[in-house]
């Protein structure tokens, strides 16, 4: 089987897309065929080193989505056959990037019927963020979030679960985003290339800022005493965390986690069409280098996927 591993740290180039051996699973896991895999800014800050080392060689990605093939004695929810998705193994294991993985049944969830795997693998992680981020900020009803990157895949979650909450929602954006985020519920646009948000907006309650840099002191200026701002996907620096103090704002950063009752929360919300993810681009699992680039540039819409059924014109 294929799978993508790094070596050693450093660019999109240290990717290799190589034959690894099949894995077995112990008790409690299944075996899944995956069909996609997530592409996160996790998955390069690992890649790059910037994150806790790993044993090396380590197949990156947690995100995944796929077919169950095969169960230990002791799994008792799922069955062979199953669709299934989930944020596998974070923030220790990871190896998404691959044909075959082998997981634990509570990471995992029956995928919802309207969804592709591509669509699947695109919804664990980004989802669970900006669900445990808007949880963060303590807001009530009717409160004023403001959402930076909104167009990007934990972006454009976060507006929609805030619009789910009654929040009155704003999203930061280049301007070829408003339609498409007037069509997800934002209530207030800003085009940051064209206005400063601070200088035009009213004062917000709360902050999902996914850009990080003079976008967080910027929006220190217009939190309300006592509010919130959640910095992703790295945390505050203590710079940052002073500002922000100055300011009588609280600044955090969400640490994701799996958690099966937000997970189950969010599947019902996508079987209902209450939500939906949108993808910016699926690739070929061989591809990974390019996906690490451009999930490095920062300007996805929605979502970057890997694909094992994609056909490629080239490999890494």
């Amino acid at each position: 089987m294929k799978a993508v591993r790094i070596h050693e740290y450093g660019g999109p180039e240290v990717l290799r897309y190589e034959d690894v051996e099949r894995p077995e699973p112990a008790a409690g896991e299944v075996r899944l065929d995956v069909r996609a895999a997530g592409v996160n800014p996790v998955d390069w800050m690992t890649r790059k080193g910037m994150m806790e080392q790993r044993e090396l060689p380590w197949t990156v990605g947690w995100d995944v989505a796929g077919v169950v093939e095969e169960s230990a004695p002791d799994v008792s929810e799922l069955e062979v056959g199953d669709a299934v998705y989930g944020l596998v193994g974070f923030p220790d294991g990871g190896g998404a990037y691959a044909e075959t993985m082998v997981a634990r049944e509570e990471e995992l969830m029956r995928t919802p019927a309207s969804l592709s795997f591509e669509e699947a693998a695109g919804v664990p992680m980004t989802a669970l963020t900006a669900w445990q981020a808007l949880d963060a900020l303590e807001l009530e009803e009717d409160d004023r979030v403001l959402v930076h990157a909104a167009a990007g895949g934990v972006g454009h979650f976060a507006v929609q679960f805030a619009k789910q909450r009654g929040l009155h929602v704003i999203g930061t954006a280049s301007g070829s985003n408003e339609k498409f985020l007037r069509e997800l519920g934002v209530d207030e646009f800003v085009n940051y290339r064209e206005e400063r948000f601070e200088e035009v907006l009213d004062p917000v309650d709360g902050v999902i800022d996914g850009v990080g840099g003079e976008t967080f002191d910027r929006s220190l200026e217009i939190i309300t005493d006592g509010g919130i701002i959640d910095k992703l996907p790295s945390p505050p620096t203590p710079r940052q965390e002073e500002l922000a103090e100055q300011h009588d704002v609280r600044a955090i950063m969400t640490d994701v986690r799996w958690d099966r009752e937000w997970f189950a929360n969010i599947t019902d919300l996508l079987e209902d069409d209450a939500v939906s993810v949108t993808l910016d681009t699926v690739l070929p699992l061989s591809e990974a280098r390019e996906a690490h680039r451009l999930s490095e540039e920062k300007h996805a819409r929605g979502k970057l996927i890997l694909s094992t059924t994609a056909e490629s014109d080239s490999s890494n």
